[in-house]
């Protein structure tokens, strides 16, 4: 596992990062087993780390069984839209499912975040979603973020520059701000030590 291991990404003597390809799906098309390998490399390094983050499509597939195995929560990102209210169900049954077929491993929800919203998201359609969402939420005991992430073309040009949002070159202190509380609420809901930030 540690020789795949990125360390120090993005001038950051803090965040290490395991790149995956696009062919990864290609190579779990015989998916029998291979669910756990996630998990069983990532039980190597766990003790170096007191978070470790695993980035997947919000689709069912072997790759989100792999992640599940992986990890004790799931932190779930909706777009303040229609689509989000209908695809909520679906994620809390697929999550019930894996619990229920996995009695070794507890998977729970640490919190629904609403981004990549933007000012059309204070508008009657925004707003209704928006309610849509916590409701769904409160039926199935899931916590709602009260930070959202907005949407910013910051966030593309910090992956191109390989750098923090705070660290981006002509990120708005706004978005820096917004995203940093985040990430506060976040390491609270999962009970790490958080920046406190204003």
């Amino acid at each position: 596992m540690n020789d795949v291991i990125v360390k120090n990404v993005g001038r950051s003597p803090k965040l290490d990062l395991v790149v995956s390809r696009l062919e990864l799906s290609h190579t779990l098309k015989n998916p029998t087993g291979k669910e756990r390998r996630l998990a069983k490399a990532l039980s190597k390094v766990t003790d170096k780390y007191d978070l470790i983050l695993i980035d997947c499509a919000p689709t069912e597939s072997i790759l989100t069984d792999a992640a599940y195995h992986a990890s004790r929560y799931a932190l779930v990102p909706v777009k303040p839209e229609f689509l989000a209210t209908i695809g909520l169900p679906l994620l809390a049954r697929s999550i019930q499912e894996f619990n229920f077929e996995n009695g070794d491993h507890a998977l729970d929800i640490c919190g629904i975040v609403f981004n990549h919203s933007a000012s059309y998201s204070d508008g009657p359609e925004g707003k209704q979603s928006i309610r849509e969402v916590q409701g769904e939420a409160k039926k199935n005991g899931w916590h709602v973020f009260d930070t959202h992430v907005r949407y910013s073309r910051s966030y593309a040009k910090a992956a191109r520059e390989g750098t923090p949002i705070g660290s981006t070159s002509y990120a708005r202190w706004d978005v820096s701000r917004e995203f940093s509380r985040f990430v506060d609420e976040f390491m609270a809901a999962v009970g790490l030590p958080t920046g406190k930030t204003p």
